[in-house]
């Protein structure tokens, strides 16, 4: 990758992928936007939209096609696990070649999947802290006063992921670079499982969870924590319950959001993975268990 300019495609130009399609395209780089034909009709004509107390309020002009169709330095996939395969057709292997491919994905399992389908080698998952929504095709709402994006990949070339954190941070979101995927990864899913699985089954924002369901919030960060520790990630309970409290009271999970939308839920990839993880490595989690049967049961 070349120090100046990249190209860069993003699948699934929503709340993460389009704010970071804009600030990428706003910085001078080349922008691919990666989705529907309706959609992509919207992001050449109008461009993209974003509205943000942190990067102010501007339009950026970016390309956008239903498939990938020409080599590109890096591809970010921004798209929800639910709609993962059905994304993937957009991305041709042959076509990707030599790009790093960057999955902005909540849980653990998709680094796998996607090594198995692309170069492994140029795997590089990435976590980002935000709250940033589509409003509308092409228009962002970028909410949180803070975005960070943590980048790793273990079998990928440091140059790679370095290139790419500068052009990130040039552009905006604070980056860094971590060595160890599994911690990095972990990391925020043992922030996430908690609140999704406790906001979604209660369906109530996190300063109810953590003052009226605290019993049920520090069991299932002490079941969390357990698992991440055998996976080789952080499990720092207390840290986790001091986050947590710091949150504005109305916070809302991903997961709560679309069980109210009526849109599928990232079950199997936050709280299926959780399980499978525990399972493997011998860990009892019945608290994450239940909630998880019973948010299944429930019809999501």
């Amino acid at each position: 990758m070349a120090n100046d300019t990249l190209t860069v495609a993003v699948l699934g130009p929503g709340g993460v992928g389009g704010l970071l399609a804009a600030l990428l395209a706003r910085a001078g780089h080349r922008v691919i936007c990666l989705a529907g034909e309706d959609t992509a009709h919207t992001l050449r004509t109008d461009g993209i939209r974003v509205r943000s107390g942190q990067f102010g309020d501007f339009t950026a002009r970016v390309e956008a096609d239903t498939h990938l169709r020409e080599p590109v330095d890096a591809c970010l996939v921004t798209v929800k696990h639910t709609a993962l395969d059905t994304a993937l057709t957009r991305l041709p292997a042959p076509v990707l070649g030599e790009a790093l491919l960057v999955p902005f994905l909540n849980g653990v399992e998709h680094p796998a999947l996607l090594r198995a389908q692309y170069r492994a080698d140029r795997v590089a998952p990435a976590v980002i802290r935000v709250e940033s929504t589509r409003v509308a095709p092409g228009v962002i709402d970028h909410g949180s006063p803070f975005t960070e994006i943590d980048l790793t990949g273990t079998a990928v070339p440091r140059g790679a992921l370095d290139a790419l954190a500068e052009a990130f941070a040039a552009a905006g979101p604070a980056t860094r670079v971590l060595e160890d995927e599994a911690a990095a990864l972990w990391a925020k899913m043992s922030f996430l499982a908690p609140f999704a699985l406790l906001t979604t089954r209660y369906g109530l924002p996190l300063g109810d969870i953590r003052t009226r369901h605290r019993e049920e919030l520090t069991a299932l960060v002490e079941e969390t924590a357990a698992v991440s520790r055998a996976c080789g990630g952080p499990a720092d309970t207390a840290q986790s319950l001091a986050r947590y409290d710091a949150f504005p009271p109305g916070t809302k999970s991903s997961m709560q959001r679309d069980a109210e939308s009526g849109r599928p839920l990232e079950l199997d990839a936050i709280g299926g993975a959780l399980l499978r993880a525990a399972e493997r490595h011998g860990v009892p989690v019945p608290l994450a268990s239940r909630l998880v049967r019973e948010l299944g049961d429930a019809g999501h």
